[in-house]
């Protein structure tokens, strides 16, 4: 007995069906038009501004150039990225409409509300952008210079500390949760709409400490506005020498960054897919992009669209646990 009753998962089958179709009657067309005749639509499915629409419009204008077509970007923000990437995962697999996806909408929130698609069935998986590392961050009036002096303060709180990440679920509220759970601390968290409303209370002072990615956070950091205690990266960053890892500190389970990727809908034709991931690999190479990566404080990862694939299965099976570890505890 087949699992097709409800409609997205029966338009999930036709758009496979048909893909299956284009294998056999349309590559040949596809292989003489050569692909992309018409504009390219990469969705981010965020709000403007943050890490994942600045990578997208950086990918955006290098596929841009090299594919010689109009590639755009079309914001889709809502669930944690997902409203965004159920739209592309109900497109077409023809090439001409894009994801920028993620740990957040492609790994974290399918775990915890697997009801709006599958991760990696109903995805291509296309190639690694990369992105920032965690910031663990203290307003630097609360007199608080590094991690173990946060643990005093945190311990003399008996209301607990306040602490902020960018929105319910995300990749910032996880690593904080986790490291409630292994300090045993009162951590009451706060959730935002995103980095920046965030970072403006903590510079505000309306709550002491937040746990975002460090590109939203590091203009107040080298403002001396906030202090840097700890950083998710598997090394130090290079602009801030003094601030340790999470690993060093004692924590390795919270060794992570905040990647974005590109993605398509399932069914994807494989010379489009090879020659997509040929130029963001390529185009992350060029020297314009590697100092904007530097700037935002991202890192990437050269991978090919089969290890790419990889990858995403590898980060689901290593963050689900934690994800429902949390959704337990309702925190």
């Amino acid at each position: 007995m087949t699992d097709i009753h409800t409609p997205l998962t029966r338009r999930r089958a036709v758009l496979r069906l048909a893909a299956g179709a284009a294998a056999t009657s349309s590559f040949g067309v596809l292989a003489q038009s050569e692909w992309p005749s018409r504009p390219v639509r990469i969705v981010v499915p965020y709000a403007p501004g943050g890490s994942s629409d600045t990578l997208g419009r950086m990918i955006a204008k290098h596929l841009g150039e090299t594919l010689k077509q109009t590639v755009v970007v079309e914001n889709r923000a809502g669930a944690a990225g997902m409203v965004g990437s159920q739209h592309v995962a109900r497109s077409a697999p023809d090439g001409y409409t894009l994801v920028v996806s993620g740990i957040a909408s492609h790994v974290l929130a399918p775990v915890a509300n697997p009801s709006m698609f599958d991760p990696v069935k109903d995805f291509t998986h296309i190639a690694m952008l990369g992105g920032p590392p965690l910031g663990m961050v203290i307003n630097a009036q609360r007199g608080v210079t590094d991690f173990k002096g946060f643990l005093a303060f945190a311990a003399a709180s008996p209301q607990g500390v306040s602490w902020g990440s960018p929105g319910q679920g995300s990749h910032g509220h996880l690593t904080g949760e986790m490291l409630r759970e292994a300090t045993k601390l009162n951590m009451v968290h706060i959730s935002y709409n995103g980095g920046a409303p965030a970072v403006n209370d903590l510079v505000a002072n309306q709550i002491p400490l937040g746990v975002m990615t460090l590109s939203s956070s590091n203009a107040m950091v080298d403002a001396g506005k906030l202090r840097l205690l700890a950083v998710s990266s598997s090394r130090r960053v290079a602009a801030y020498p003094n601030s340790p890892t999470f690993s060093e500190l004692g924590y390795p389970q919270l060794t992570g960054t905040t990647w974005f990727s590109l993605s398509g809908p399932a069914g994807m034709p494989a010379a489009i897919v090879s020659r997509l991931n040929e130029a963001v690999r390529k185009g992350l190479q060029t020297s314009a992009l590697l100092k904007q990566l530097a700037t935002e404080s991202m890192e990437t990862m050269d991978l090919d669209a089969p290890a790419f694939t990889h990858y995403v299965a590898e980060e689901i099976a290593r963050w689900g646990p934690a994800v429902k570890m949390v959704n337990s505890r309702k925190g």
